[in-house]
């Protein structure tokens, strides 16, 4: 029996799916759990999974196409079957689909006895990754990966894109002045991911009302609670405690007492949100992706760690879940482990706020009016003016600081 390739759902509100690209052309062979075609969400690109084993066949959308949530775009066909002609998709004859998905299941049979198959071909990687590499005309060959039993992971391919010296990339286009010419080069194409960053964050920018409060505050006691609850947590939850876990753990108990802060914008109006879940920026190696640590006011401290940790490391491994970038309130962006001092982060609608963190370094301050050095950070609050004004943030901030000063008196509310 034929299995229809149906636009998902990726969010609760959804009813149309932009679809991105096929990973596997029109008659390819294709396995159950494989990669299968790229959809755009709100928040990511994500991959989905065939549904079944056979032949792809009866493709009605293509990349660019804004679908209906549920309708039929392709089928996955067993041999001797043939496309329905029931008004999914286009009509396809029996005769022809059934010599089509028998023709390359023999195709692909007589291929694997009569010719071996090249290094590319034998190299293993997932089909993002293959179809990254052809668009950067990259031999997966020549790669290492760095995914399970050395899988090449788009990661790699991108990693191995911008290292190339510029010399191997095609030259500006000839209708540049002369100096331009002379000096540019094309950049590689942009990912869906970069393209879908750049779209919500224009968005973002262009519609919503930023304001800024920034505050300098004393990480003392905040480094010290990481030292004293470290060993607890990695034994309990085999994890290692960073500064964004207990960052995260005080920033939910303090929107807890602020619930505007954590409301959405929806239709003009404000929305607000009965848990408090917390997206943390992660970067990967084509964009920004920001997964949710879910009930970070309730749960404690080490398994806001371990969801922390578990986030990362399929988010860098481009194996992030629908699930797991949906239903954020509030957005935690620290760019600390850079280097970076102080900066300000760009919302994501419909959240009304987002926290940017720089780096802890010692600086001289005035302690009971002498100066002393102290393990200093700068926490810069971006809001929308819309739903926060000026002194709800700076409330907010205000005990957001009195969290930072007392880490674990408000980490055991």
């Amino acid at each position: 029996m034929p299995i229809s390739v149906v636009m998902p759902a990726l969010g609760m509100a959804q009813e149309t799916g932009k679809l991105i690209s096929w990973l596997k052309r029109e008659g390819e062979p294709v396995t159950k759990g494989e990669p299968l075609l790229e959809v755009e969400t709100d928040k990511a690109v994500m991959e989905v999974e065939s549904p079944e084993g056979g032949v792809l066949a009866g493709i009605t959308a293509q990349p660019g196409d804004e679908v209906q949530v549920g309708r039929t775009i392709a089928w996955i066909l067993k041999p001797g079957e043939a496309v329905p002609t029931n008004g999914y998709g286009h009509v396809v004859p029996a005769v022809a689909a059934t010599n089509l998905a028998n023709a390359i299941v023999a195709a692909r049979t007589a291929e694997s006895v009569v010719a071996p198959r090249s290094d590319s071909a034998r190299v293993k990687i997932s089909p993002k990754a293959r179809r990254l590499a052809a668009e950067h005309g990259i031999d997966p060959a020549q790669l290492r990966g760095t995914g399970p039993a050395g899988e090449i992971l788009a990661a790699d391919v991108l990693a191995a894109a911008e290292a190339r010296p510029a010399t191997d990339l095609a030259p500006a286009a000839a209708d540049q002045s002369p100096l331009a010419a002379k000096n540019a080069v094309l950049l590689p194409r942009s990912s869906p991911v970069a393209r879908l960053m750049a779209e919500r964050t224009t968005q973002s920018w262009t519609t919503i009302p930023h304001f800024f409060l920034a505050r300098e505050l004393d990480t003392s006691a905040l480094l010290a609670a990481r030292h004293d609850l470290s060993a607890s947590v990695q034994k309990s939850y085999r994890v290692k405690l960073s500064l964004s876990d207990l960052l995260i753990g005080l920033i939910a108990r303090v929107l807890a007492r602020h619930p505007r802060m954590n409301a959405s914008w929806l239709d003009g109006k404000v929305r607000p949100n009965s848990d408090i879940n917390i997206c943390l920026a992660i970067a990967v190696a084509d964009g920004v992706v920001a997964p949710v640590i879910t009930y970070a006011d309730k749960g404690p401290l080490g398994a806001i760690a371990l969801q922390r940790h578990q986030l990362t490391e399929r988010a860098r491994a481009s194996r992030l879940q629908p699930s797991d970038l949906a239903g954020g309130t509030f957005t935690l962006s620290n760019l600390g482990m850079f280097d970076v001092d102080a900066f300000t982060a760009i919302i994501t609608p419909p959240q009304v706020a987002i926290l940017a963190a720089g780096r802890i370094t010692d600086r001289v301050v005035a302690v009971a009016g002498q100066p002393a050095v102290r393990p200093m950070i700068t926490l810069t609050l971006s809001s929308d003016h819309r739903v926060i004004d000026g002194a709800r943030a700076a409330e907010f901030m205000r005990d957001l600081a009195a969290a930072v000063a007392e880490p674990q008196k408000w980490l055991l509310q």
